[in-house]
């Protein structure tokens, strides 16, 4: 792990687009994607940008559940993507060239974003693939891995909030320290919300660091929802990134109001969300509106992410940083459910106004 990358100057001289590049590829899921990553240091290039795709020299990258999760749900998906892949959908790099109609960006711009859903050329590489509604310039002074770890985590925490609540609401968020979690208690404060959050004893200070109201300390709860209906409905809209205690969905009604969401962001299980959407209310189901959320790419909000980025009202809280030789390390503690924030991992190396690929040798 390494110390974090500086800021950068907005435009850089290009490069020429590559043939071949170092990536971390994968055939097979087998036994976890982690064990079946390799080093190539002559993998292909993804192809010249067509349309509105933008080639990108990355830089930093982060990493999300869905790059091992998606892989990991077999051949049809696997053929999907494409194989041999390379994982990872959060970027922020240098744009090398675009179709003929993303000329918007400009050659050496630096830009962040992510993919919509596993790619082929993902961004565990040198070089990804994108299209131009998925990226934003990087405002001036925000560094590279904040910028590349706002992607899939700070989108979908933004989604998770727009549209369902205003200023003045209270929202409960089960599951607060993890790398959506720490985005949503800052944009619900953006938004004007009293935020609970609910994590484990050693994550109490960084929710309430990241400014939550209030936070419940799970572990320290034999009966969490119990706990919880004994407030009476006095939340208006809850999050829950982990699917756990079972019951929460079900006994909401007695925390949640009437006209309050729960949304799943996320899950350990699929069954999880399968379970709430099927079992219905009059046999014991949950009897407050249910929405899985489904992240897609929203350009307006990931400038808006960007401009707050900037401003300092809200921050990447990043877990850890890898070096790209360490990339298996950092899917280790990805699974592990550990991690505290982003976990970055530094692509390519940017110096001054001649920034160099990672190249092989290097």
């Amino acid at each position: 792990m390494s110390n974090p990358q500086p800021p950068h100057p907005d435009i850089l001289p290009p490069t020429p687009p590559p043939s071949n590049m170092k990536a971390w590829l994968y055939s097979s899921t087998s036994g976890g994607l982690e064990n079946n990553l390799e080093l190539n240091p002559t993998a292909r290039a993804p192809p010249a940008p067509q349309g509105s795709q933008v080639l990108i020299q990355v830089l930093s990258a982060s990493l999300n559940p869905a790059d091992y999760k998606v892989p990991e749900l077999g051949l049809p998906a696997r053929l999907y993507i494409g194989t041999p892949a390379s994982p990872g959908m959060d970027i922020c790099g240098r744009v090398v060239t675009t179709g003929p109609l993303a000329r918007h960006f400009r050659e050496g711009q630096l830009v962040f974003g992510s993919a919509a859903t596993p790619i082929k050329f993902g961004s565990l590489a040198e070089y990804t693939l994108v299209t131009a509604d998925q990226i934003a310039a990087v405002p001036e002074g925000v560094d590279v891995d904040s910028a590349a770890g706002v992607g899939i985590a700070g989108q979908t925490a933004f989604q998770s909030l727009e549209g369902y609540v205003r200023a003045g609401d209270k929202v409960l968020i089960n599951g607060a320290s993890g790398g959506c979690g720490t985005f949503e208690i800052q944009i619900a404060k953006q938004m004007g919300c009293r935020v609970t959050a609910i994590c484990s004893t050693r994550n109490m200070e960084l929710c309430l660091r990241l400014g939550a109201d209030e936070v419940i300390d799970y572990t320290a709860e034999k009966d969490l929802v119990g706990m919880l209906a004994a407030r009476g409905t006095v939340f208006d809209h809850i999050l829950d990134h982990i699917g756990t205690p079972a019951e929460m969905y079900y006994q909401c009604h007695r925390f949640l109001k009437e006209d309050g969401v729960f949304v799943q962001v996320g899950a350990s299980s699929m069954t999880t969300q399968a379970g709430r959407l099927a079992w219905p209310a009059f046999l014991g189901g949950g009897r407050r509106r249910y929405v899985v959320l489904m992240y897609k790419p929203v350009q307006r909000q990931l400038v808006q992410l960007g401009e707050w980025l900037q401003e300092g009202v809200v921050k990447v809280q990043v877990d850890s940083r890898y070096e790209f030789e360490e990339v298996v390390k950092a899917f280790e503690k990805l699974r592990s459910g550990r991690a505290r924030g982003k976990i970055v991992v530094h692509v390519g190396k940017d110096k001054g106004n001649n920034y160099e690929p990672f190249g092989i040798g290097m």
